[in-house]
This record gives C-alpha cells, structure tokens and sequence, in this order.
C-alpha cells in the first residue's frame, strides 16, 4: 500500500529510474549474502585448524568441532568426497551424520563436495557446520558434464529411448554422473592435495562402529582399492564394455598388471565379461591409481569408443575393470567389517561378536538370511566369492 502511494506522488521520469536501481539493489543484496555465506564456511574451518569446543554455534547452529586440548588423532593425507545437488541437503546430512558419529569424530578428516551447479548458501552453511573437518565446495567445468565433442548426440538420444525401461536408462544427467566419475572426479583441483579418498553418498548408513582408520589401512597394506559390496551388473547397460576393454588389453600390452585379479571379471578374456563390479558408491581408493598414466590411457579408450551415451556404461565396472587389470590383485582390500547399507544392500559384519563390538545395528531387511542381520556378501547374486577366488584366497 505505501509502495503503491509513494511511486503515486512521483514524478514518471523519477518513477522510471527507480527500477534499475531496485534491480541493481537485489543484485547487491544476493551477492553480499553469497559473500556471507563464504565468510561463514571460513570462519567455521578457521575455528575448527584452532580446535575450539564442540559447544560452538555459528548462525545458531552447533558445530562438529575437536576439543580443546585435545590428543590429536594421526590423520592420513585423506579426504571424503560427495558429488551431490542442492536438493539432496537432507539425505546428504543425513549420511555426514553417519559417518561423524561412528568414525570421523574422532578423526576430522576433510570433505569435498562437488556439484555441477553452484552450492546454495544453506547448502554450504548447513554442511560446513555438519562435518568435523574442513568443507570444501566445488563446481565442476561445464567440459567435464556433459558431451565431448566426438558424440553424435542423436544416436545418444536414440540410445535413452531403447533403455528407458532400465533404471536410469532414459537419463542424460545420470551418463554425465557416469562419465564424471569415471574420468574427472580426481582432476579437481580440490582434490590435487590428497593421496587418498572415500567415496559418501547421500541417504547412506554406516550400522557399525569404525574402529580403525581405513586409510592408515590403505597404506600400511599398501592397498589402492577399497571396496564393501561386490555384484552383478545389469546385461544391457554394459553392452560393448569388454569389447572395448579387450581392445584396450591388445593395443596396450605394458599397462595390463601379470599379477591382476582378472578372474574377478572373466574366466578368461575371450569368454566375455562375468558382469561382477565393486559397488562404487562406497569405496576408498588411492588417487594416484586414477591419476597414472595406465590409467587414463583406459578412460580415454572408453571415452572415445562412445559408451557412456550409447549404451550406460557406469563407473562402477568402469573402475571395477581398471582395477582388475592394471594393478596387482594383493592390492585391492574388502572391508568387510565396515557396516555400510546403500538401498537395497548392505555389508554387515558376519560374526557375531564383531557386530557385538562394532555396535552394530545393521536393518533388518527382507529377505535376509536370518532374523536380525543381513550381509549381502553371501547372498547368491553377490560377486564376492567371485573375488576371493581371484585373489587366491578360495579355489
């Protein structure tokens, strides 16, 4: 009403200046807020370096923080990292919660979230105040979400339609996860500092206590590739994967490890692909892996040959053949007493008196092979006995 009266007794050529300046006003106004968010995330990880009390509230929110004086906790040169979108804040909380109570409190290690859209304020804010390490937010490049040049986007298309009764079959975003994940997540430059990572996906559970650091185990094992859950891939997303991958075994001899779990994908090459693969939504893997020359010499293959949007190719059995062929199968690790549950499967400790000690609260979920816990490993369409094989530990 009073807005209406004062634009009323206005001259018309006042009238027409107030509009640009208003627009100029909200533009100002957004940015300055942006500008608070970013204050707030540096101002939580500046008093999370000097280790104040876990009594802190920012915004009048609590924070996770290290006590004072606290026994600093030896870290590994580790970070988490989260590829996640501004409305997935609730599950993404969710599972951050997950991880800090039943590990990273006590550790603090870093995390890196990435979007292919700028992060929110609340989103920041939110997060920052959630995690007892330093958050850490990027956007990806445009380049790296979305086609390479080589693509003939009407066969991609073509290619959605034919798998549309697939889960994900008919998405774009999700090829773009896909290839992302597949061949650019360790290329961001928040990434460049770290050896290794855990991977955390929003809606997650971890049932059980993590009492020792997966990544002090990544490296006194010498390990690169962690994993909990290992199963078979739907047939007709990886159409034309082996192929692809047999062609890259012939064209580069030197890269292919003579100490691989091959028989972890294929009895032998010529018999085509087993469609086993480590479930990549939880894994922790040495970066410098990824990083090498064997390698991305793998993704450019796969990239070039077009997969990831003529068919659905995943970075599941993407990095699942990687790391059967190029490195030496002692140096892959099943962490199978980290409680993980990703809907519908979970990876719970076998024995009972670990479980006991863990503090387990695996879900129970139908169809599990007893009345109180459930552990997928042992289910029929797992791939672990698969695996233990290949690693010389069954016959």
């Amino acid at each position: 009403m009073f807005v209406n009266l004062f634009m009323a007794i206005l001259p018309r050529g006042y009238r027409q200046l107030l509009i640009p300046l208003a627009i100029v006003a909200i533009f100002l106004l957004i940015g300055t807020a942006y500008s608070n968010s970013n204050e707030i995330v540096g101002k939580v990880n500046e008093i999370k370096d000097q280790g104040f009390s876990s009594s802190v509230k920012i915004a009048g929110i609590p924070m996770r923080t290290k006590k004072k004086g606290s026994n600093a906790i030896k870290r590994e040169n580790a970070t988490f990292i989260t590829l996640a979108r501004n409305e997935e804040l609730e599950g993404l909380l969710s599972s951050i919660n997950e991880v800090e109570s039943r590990f990273n409190k006590d550790y603090h290690y870093d995390w890196v979230f990435l979007n292919d859209m700028e992060f929110t304020m609340e989103f920041r804010k939110r997060v920052s105040l959630a995690v007892s390490g330093k958050a850490k937010f990027g956007r990806i490049p445009e380049e790296q979400w979305g086609y390479p040049s080589f693509i003939d986007q009407s066969r991609a298309a073509d290619a959605r339609q034919y798998l549309k009764s697939i889960i994900y079959g008919d998405s774009e975003s999700y090829r773009f996860m896909c290839r992302f994940e597949s061949g650019f997540f360790y290329k961001q430059p928040l990434m460049d500092e770290y050896k290794y990572y855990w991977r955390v996906e929003p809606d997650v559970k971890f049932p059980c206590d993590i009492v020792e650091d997966p990544f002090k185990v990544m490296r006194e094992k010498k390990r690169l590739y962690g994993f909990t859950l290992a199963l078979y891939e739907i047939p007709y997303v990886v159409e034309g994967l082996w192929d692809a991958t047999k062609e890259f075994i012939e064209k580069y001899p030197q890269y292919i490890n003579n100490h691989n779990a091959m028989r972890f994908v294929t009895a032998n090459k010529d018999d085509g692909y087993n469609l086993c693969h480590f479930w990549s939504n939880f894994e922790i893997a040495d970066l410098d892996f990824f990083r090498s020359e064997a390698y991305e010499a793998y993704f450019q293959h796969l990239d070039e040959a077009g997969g990831f949007f003529y068919n659905r190719w995943g970075d599941a059995p993407v990095h699942t053949l990687a790391v059967s062929l190029l490195m030496d199968r002692e140096q892959l690790h099943w962490f199978k007493n980290i409680g993980y549950y990703h809907p519908p499967f979970q990876n719970c400790p076998a024995e009972p008196e670990v479980r006991r000690e863990l503090n387990c609260d695996c879900p129970n979920i139908p169809g599990a092979v007893s009345d109180d816990w459930f552990n997928f490993a042992y289910e029929a369409n797992s791939c672990i006995s698969q695996y233990m094989i290949a690693i010389g530990k069954d016959s």
